[in-house]
């Protein structure tokens, strides 16, 4: 089972989703980040990712290989993530087949029936969910 984590800005929410994954031990999971930017890529491989890349290719490419996508909500958004998301980039990641996991974020987009949490209880409810679809997996 293959895990696409993707963040910008400075990786701190796809950081926290590998650290989390790492710490519920999941076994025969191979977790890729791909960082819009290079702070957010580096910030995810010291998480605890397995490989790592940088930019619009990266994220094109692992997109279709993966078998679950997470991270916040603007990566289906062109233009997102204050210009970061590439057109091509959210086509890729809403087009994939992949199962997608998202984090709301507000400033993104208001999401009706979401209620306000703190971004780590949000990052939580993101790994049980990816714990769910593993144990389906199964």
């Amino acid at each position: 089972m293959r895990i696409l984590v993707i963040d910008g800005q400075g990786g701190g929410i796809g950081s926290g989703i590998i650290e989390q994954l790492r710490q519920a031990q999941f076994p025969s999971v191979e977790i890729l980040a791909v960082g819009t930017n290079v702070m957010a890529t580096s910030a995810m491989l010291r998480g605890g990712a397995d490989a790592a890349a940088t930019g619009e290719n990266a994220v094109i490419y692992n997109s279709g290989r993966a078998d679950i996508i997470v991270g916040p909500i603007g990566i289906i958004m062109a233009n997102a993530m204050m210009g970061e998301i590439s057109p091509a980039m959210a086509a890729a990641i809403s087009g994939s087949e992949a199962r997608k996991i998202l984090i709301p974020i507000a400033k993104c987009v208001q999401v009706v029936g979401v209620e306000p949490k703190p971004m780590q209880a949000y990052i939580a409810d993101a790994v049980a969910q990816i714990q769910k679809c593993l144990l389906n997996h199964s």
